[in-house]
């Protein structure tokens, strides 16, 4: 190798320890970034010339894994996530719906308008029904921004309900007790129906409903159309018959009429409705142990929680619980192929193949997990020797840069 080659070499090797130094850097300084993949400088050697005149040097290019897991921490944010294995968020730019973007960065919030966003990015999935099946097909042509705020509950009229209650069988005749319960129309209105027992005969109660009124007592809400129900026990106390279990109701609220199926129990048994001895006649009074009725008022979204397969379950208020969303989990053939950008997104490139999209859990797809976010695969003490073997090598180079100098003055000075 000549001199000039030797000073060539140097100069590559300056240059391959300049690119180190830098991707040490960006890797420290990305430490703590979400779902950051530590980059790692590959050196290979070069030769120019052939025979005598053959000169060295070295390359120096970066290599990312792509597929390395980062630790897996909680957070206090519900809407955060961590896919554990393989795989990666679905996310489109913001001004931008129709685009597709890949990344492992799970810090997604609901912005103002109600959409799982990170950045300039929206969080993908797939709307489902009630049952939390895909609506559509589980395609990349229906997903869709996941919109919270476009997400409702939706009022269901009460239709049954359910009566535990023991009436004091040495009650006097004509004496009455009540109970009070609350029932929901169609639109969701709530009204308090009171029901009024009343000891007709030994072991014979007749039962009568008021008209519903509003939760303040104070308007009528509509008319109770059905008889008054006999009900008889038996000796021992349990339920013996039961003449009506329908409570049907005309609204004023503008809500369809209702047909509440009652439940008073099992005739022979002691499920429902009993009549015991209070043993103590002044005092007798019913004793309700439970009234459980179904329907609901109107609702808005309370909470959000993420399972494990990528379903977004919705808590409204009025207490119903319904999966709206399913996040997918897309996969590459060759996921380090993927075109890094800003914000640790990724972009399809022709290395990569396309995306393939699955139920997270399922396949070679992982699953989520939410109040948690990935951390960074950079290992500060690996960067730190890193570093250090750079700063040795870059200074070797520029030490042979040197001496060649010195011997090029040589040179000179012996011609002239």
């Amino acid at each position: 190798m000549s001199l000039m080659g030797a000073t060539n070499a140097a100069i590559t090797g300056l240059a391959a320890q300049s690119q180190a130094l830098s991707n040490v850097s960006n890797n420290l300084a990305n430490s703590d970034t979400t779902a950051y993949k530590a980059s790692k400088t590959s050196f290979s050697s070069l030769v120019a010339g052939s025979g005598n005149n053959k000169s060295g040097g070295v390359h120096a290019s970066n290599t990312t894994n792509n597929t390395a897991q980062g630790l897996v921490t909680d957070s206090a944010i519900s809407t955060h996530l961590a896919i554990q294995g393989n795989g990666y968020f679905v996310v489109s730019e913001e001004g931008d719906t129709s685009s597709r973007y890949y990344t492992r960065n799970g810090e997604f919030a609901v912005d103002n308008d109600g959409y799982l966003m990170n950045g300039d990015y929206y969080l993908l999935g797939w709307a489902t029904d009630a049952d939390g099946n895909v609506a559509g097909g589980a395609s990349s042509v229906n997903l869709d921004k996941i919109d919270l705020s476009s997400i409702q509950s939706s009022a269901q009229a009460t239709s049954e309900a359910s009566i535990q209650a023991t009436l004091p069988g040495d009650a006097v005749l004509n004496s009455t007790f009540e109970s009070s319960f609350e029932v929901y129309d169609s639109l969701g209105t709530a009204s308090t129906i009171t029901a009024t027992y009343e000891k007709t005969a030994q072991n014979t109660w007749t039962i009568t409903y008021s008209d519903p009124v509003s939760a303040d007592t104070s308007t009528t809400t509509g008319s109770v159309t059905s008889s008054p129900i006999t009900v008889q026990f038996n000796n021992d106390g349990s339920l013996a018959s039961v003449s009506g279990t329908d409570l049907d109701i005309t609204w004023n609220t503008g809500a369809a009429a209702s047909s509440i199926k009652l439940d008073l129990g099992t005739v022979g048994g002691s499920d429902g409705l009993t009549q015991y001895s209070s043993n103590d006649v002044e005092n007798a009074d019913i004793d309700v142990k439970s009234i459980i009725v179904d329907g609901r008022a109107y609702g808005t979204v309370d909470d959000i929680e993420i399972e494990t397969d990528g379903s977004v379950v919705a808590t409204f208020s009025n207490g119903e619980t319904r999966n709206i969303y399913k996040i997918p989990v897309a996969t590459f053939i060759n996921s380090d192929g993927l075109t890094e950008d800003s914000d640790g997104i990724y972009a399809i490139s022709t290395y990569s193949g396309n995306a393939t999209l699955h139920t997270a859990g399922t396949g070679s797809a992982g699953s989520l997990k939410s109040s948690s976010l990935e951390s960074s695969t950079v290992d500060t003490s690996t960067e730190f020797a890193s570093m250090l073997s750079a700063q040795q090598a870059y200074s070797s180079a520029s030490q042979i840069i040197s001496t060649a100098g010195d011997m090029f003055d040589s040179l000179l000075q012996a011609v002239r």
